[in-house]
């Protein structure tokens, strides 16, 4: 099998190994800027639904879950930056385009709320 071949057979796996090798190399890119952004003012959300939140979360983030989002923009400074969290990634990536589309430009999706306790 040549290569063509091969990628438009598995392209769907090729596809999600990328998405996921590009989810893993942000979140480490946001990890080791978190310093900074701790310095800086940042304002941490986790996106996740209350009760999630209520089972565990990371230390100083706020809870604003994801369908709320649109209707509490004015909780979040534009000012600032934002780091945001869910359960996997997937709903903080949707977050940040929001907030982005929204006028945000200090926008920063750490994947799981877990990577605040590493």
């Amino acid at each position: 099998m040549n290569l063509p071949e091969f990628i438009e057979k598995y392209w769907l796996f090729l596809a999600l190994g990328l998405w996921f090798a590009y989810k893993w190399w942000n979140s480490k890119r946001v990890i080791a800027m978190l310093p900074e952004l701790k310095k800086s003012g940042a304002i941490f959300v986790d996106v996740r639904s209350a009760g999630e939140f209520a089972n565990g979360h990371a230390p100083g983030t706020i809870n604003i879950p994801l369908q709320e989002l649109g209707s509490r923009l004015g909780e979040i400074p534009k000012s600032s930056p934002v780091v945001l969290c869910c359960a996997s990634g997937t709903r903080s990536g949707i977050a940040k385009l929001l907030l982005m589309k929204n006028g945000y430009r200090n926008v920063h999706n750490i994947g799981t709320w877990n990577k605040f306790l590493d």
